[in-house]
Parts: structure tokens; sequence; C-alpha cells
């Protein structure tokens, strides 16, 4: 996401490197450079221009502070534009209302279906919300079977009706029915196109004016490029929807829709999805967003998926067994499934600063952990509560039986006894105080 951009970026700001001060001609050196790198990211050459317009009168005549060399001054008046441009600060999302109801739009492919149960599943899990989904793609069959299985795996229940070709019945019957099962959010998935046309259109809007939804979001495929901006235009011109979803985010995309949208349609982006899981997906902020583009990483990100993830009452007990000692192999399963549901491993290394650029060309899998996971789960019950029980015997019975070689299984053991000794020094110094810190983190 944004990797081309990031590094063109950094290539401007080095005209700057060792410059004594912020001069005109400098500066509209940058910034040339700047704009390339912004149309070369598929944004809209209007945006770009306004863009480095902007960040041109806010530099031209800025006093350099003697502890800030030229180019970082320069990097943070475009971090601070690029912030701007995408909205300044993340947008509002309602979900009052009895129930709440949210009306999904965009192109056939954009991945309407896939965020609603995203959406589904984030309001249920941090929202304490009890969602619906609707059923109103009465075009294409697969289109319902998919919203079912998803729904299925979430726990949500889905409105549909059998046979029915009449989206705007459908949507109606489906609050009543809401109400009639104490959901308090509807999430309504519409039809999509291949491309606009008049009869879509027609469709969403009546749809619209029959359930007056609480929020209607405007799905797009960010990989479509500068498309996703135009589309957009057609949408809202018709719709005048609340908010844009951006899918796709981690995919081979340019992102010049995320850097256009806001300035050419007004509409604020409200989420983005990030992943194929339906946990992949979060709200849309404008300064982390910048941050990450400049290669800041996005440490506040990074430290609510990890809240998202602790628990308090076994963090006590954790924190007990490392003072005795006695932290074993299922304390560390543990660990690594709480890592695991914080999603995308590589995303989440990319959020620490300064570690982006260096593992964009790694090829980190979700599947890292996979020989460590087969490992213990070869191991019984009581070798995994006393690992000092696994000798040469038992280290080879563990191989086989994960489908790992010898050297695997003692390079694991070696390290779980390094981590246990680190734990064990730290137990009571850094890590209670990093106990305290989360635990005050998740009081706020």
């Amino acid at each position: 996401m944004f990797e081309n951009l990031s590094e063109r970026l950094e290539r401007s700001f080095k005209i700057l490197k060792g410059q004594g001060s912020i001069t005109e001609l400098n500066v509209a050196e940058t910034l040339k450079d700047v704009r390339r790198a912004l149309l070369d990211a598929d944004v809209n050459y209007n945006v770009a221009k306004r863009f480095t317009d902007d960040v041109k009168k806010k530099a031209i005549g800025r006093n350099v502070l003697t502890a800030v060399k030229p180019n970082e001054l320069m990097v943070k008046i475009v971090r601070d534009e690029l912030a701007e441009l995408m909205g300044g600060t993340a947008a509002e999302f309602k979900i009052d209302g009895n129930p709440a109801v949210i009306l999904m739009s965009g192109l056939q492919g954009s991945g309407k279906t896939t965020f609603s149960a995203k959406l589904a599943n984030l309001l249920k899990s941090k929202n304490g919300k009890k969602p619906m989904m609707v059923a109103c793609d009465v075009y294409r069959p697969a289109a319902i079977e998919q919203l079912k299985v998803l729904a299925n795996q979430l726990g949500v229940p889905v409105y549909s009706e059998e046979g029915s070709k009449d989206p705007v019945s459908i949507a109606k019957h489906a609050i009543n029915e809401a109400k009639n099962q104490g959901c308090d959010v509807v999430i309504v998935d519409t039809a999509g196109r291949l491309a606009i046309d008049e009869e879509m259109m027609t469709e969403i809007a009546a749809i619209k004016k029959a359930i007056n939804p609480t929020e209607t979001l405007f799905v797009v495929d960010s990989m479509t490029g500068q498309d996703a901006v135009n589309t957009a235009k057609e949408f809202n011109e018709r719709l005048d929807f609340d908010g844009v979803v951006l899918t796709k985010l981690d995919g081979d995309t340019r992102g010049g829709a995320a850097l256009s949208i806001r300035k050419v349609v007004d509409k604020p982006i409200k989420f983005v999805g990030t992943g194929e899981k339906v946990d992949a997906l979060d709200l849309f902020h404008p300064d982390r967003m910048a941050d990450r583009i400049l290669g800041m990483g996005d440490i506040i990100s990074l430290v609510e998926r990890a809240q998202q993830q602790y628990d308090e009452e076994e963090a006590k007990k954790l924190e007990a067994k490392i003072a005795k000692n006695q932290f074993d192999f299922n304390d560390f399963l543990s660990q690594i499934q709480q890592v695991k549901r914080m999603g995308n491993l590589k995303d989440l290394v990319s959020m620490i600063p300064g570690v982006g650029k260096m593992v964009k060309d790694m090829d980190i899998s979700d599947d890292a952990f996979k020989g460590i996971e087969a490992i213990i789960y070869s191991m019984t019950p009581e070798e995994r509560k006393h690992p000092s029980l696994l000798d040469g015997r038992r280290r080879k019975r563990l191989a086989m039986g994960s489908g790992t070689s010898i050297q695997e299984v003692n390079r694991l053991i070696t390290q779980f006894d390094q981590i246990r000794k680190v734990m064990k020094q730290l137990q009571g110094g850094k890590a209670a105080k990093m106990a305290k810190m989360a635990s005050r983190l998740r009081r706020r």
C-alpha cells in the first residue's frame, strides 16, 4: 500500500538534504518532483497541483530552527497537508437509530458484500451491536449465498426473500424483521453492475428513499485508481452518500483514490479494507495514513489492535506464571494466537516507525507461525506444561509428528528457553510497566 509513492516522496525530500535553508528555488525543485510522484500514484491532476501549491505557500519563508533540517521541515509540512487532503480527522460513523440502517452502494466487484460482513463483525465485536445483514442483490444468486456463508461464520442473521425481484420491498421488510428480532443495526447489501447505468442508479436511489438510511456508503475498489474517483462523483450526484469505503488497499494499488476522493467528491473516507479476512477493516484516520505514506509508521493503530486482544485477567495470570518461572508452551501458543488475531503480519510490522521500508520486499507470510504451532500441537499436554521433559527421544518424535526437522524442533526449544529467561529478567521491571500502561490505555 502506497509503497511506490512513499519511495518517490522520500527521493523528492533528498533534494533539500544538505541545504542550509528553504528557498523558493529549492522548494520549487522539490515540489516539482513531489507533483510527479503524486501523478504517478494516479492522484487527480488538479488535486496534485493544488496540493503542491499549498505546500509551497507554507514552506516559503518558514524559519528553520537550528535543530531542524530543511528537508525534515518539508516532510512535516507535506505530512500535515497530506492529512488535510484526506480529510484532516477521522469522520464520524453514525450507528444510532432503532434500528440504524446502513446502505451499501457501488459497482459489481468493488467488495460490497465482503465489506458488509466486515462491518457486521466490527459492530458486533467492538461496539456490542446486534447487526442483521440484508440480501438485496436479487440479480446475482452467488451474492445472496456469499452473504449467508459470511454471516454464518459471524453468527449474524441474514434477511432474504427467495424468488423476490423487488429489492425495495425486501429492504423495507428486513427493517421490520430486524425490530422483531431485536437487531439494532441493519446492513443492506445492494446490487452492482459492471458499469454505471440508469437502471442501477434508479434502483439504488429508490431503496434509499424507501428506507431513509442512517448512513449511505459508497464502496470502491482502490485498485481502480482514478476511475474510482470518477465513479464516486456519479454515484454522489444521484445518491448524496455519506462516506466512502476503500477496499483492497493491501493490493497492488498506487493510492491515488485515497488521496483524491475527498477533495473531488467532498465526502469523507470512513473505512479502509486491508485484507480478505472479516477482521481486516479499519476506521480511516487521515493523519495516520499520512504518517504511513511518509514511512513514519502507525504506532497508534498498532497499539489499538493490541488493545483489542488484551485481556487484563489473562495478563495478570501470565505475569504470575512468569514470576514463578512457570511460563510454558500453552502460554506461548496463546501469545501466538493473540498476535495472529491482530491481522496481517507484514501490515503489523510496517506500522512500526522506520520498519516499513525494511520489510517492503520481504515475504512475510501469515503462515509464519505454522511450523511452530505444528511442533507445539505435537506435544503431549504434559510436555507443553513441563518443557524440561523434552529430551532427545521426545524431540525426534515431535519432528516426525509435526512434519519438521529435528533442527527446527531444537531451534524452537532454544528460542523458547531464551524467551523465558528474558521474561523472567523483565518481570517486575519493564514488563510490569508495560502491563500497567496497557491497562491504563484500555480504560480510556
